[in-house]
């Protein structure tokens, strides 16, 4: 399970988090007006998407996919977020969600919690679909191994 004060981790669950839970967090964090610098201004861009071949296990590029990604500065930590897509809001949400967490909010250990929550929420689901996708497997006989 991914561990939301593994910043490697947090970055994952951020970018996987729903925008309203983001958004929810980020005014949590803000509510007692901290201040905060916006250091990148949530832009959509393209990034390549990189991935290993699974036969050879070389990486190549498979093509290019839209992100957000945004940078803040809270109190005394740093955040960053990149979401897929175009959502500037959740961007920023998961910088200023990110900056907290790693400045050591006092809301910090309640993201995670929420974070966590989050991660277990979409393992079930992966499980879920999984479970739906498996009785419509199919397997192939040869006659290779016949000749």
């Amino acid at each position: 399970m991914e561990n939301p004060h593994d910043r490697s981790d947090r970055f994952e669950l951020i970018a996987a988090c729903d925008g309203d839970v983001l958004t929810q967090l980020a005014n949590e964090v803000l509510a007692d007006d901290p201040p905060l610098s916006v250091l990148q201004e949530p832009t959509p861009q393209l990034v390549m998407q990189r991935v290993v071949e699974p036969v050879e296990k070389r990486p190549f590029n498979l093509g290019e996919v839209v992100v957000t990604p945004a940078e803040v500065e809270l109190d005394e930590g740093r955040g960053f977020a990149m979401v897929p897509g175009k959502n500037e809001r959740a961007a920023l949400s998961g910088a200023i969600v990110d900056a907290a967490v790693a400045g050591g909010h006092q809301l910090a250990d309640d993201i995670a919690t929420r974070l966590r929550s989050v991660a277990e929420d979409r393992q079930a689901d992966r499980e879920r679909a999984w479970a739906e996708r498996t009785h419509t497997a199919v397997e192939f006989e040869t006659m290779e191994d016949d000749l």
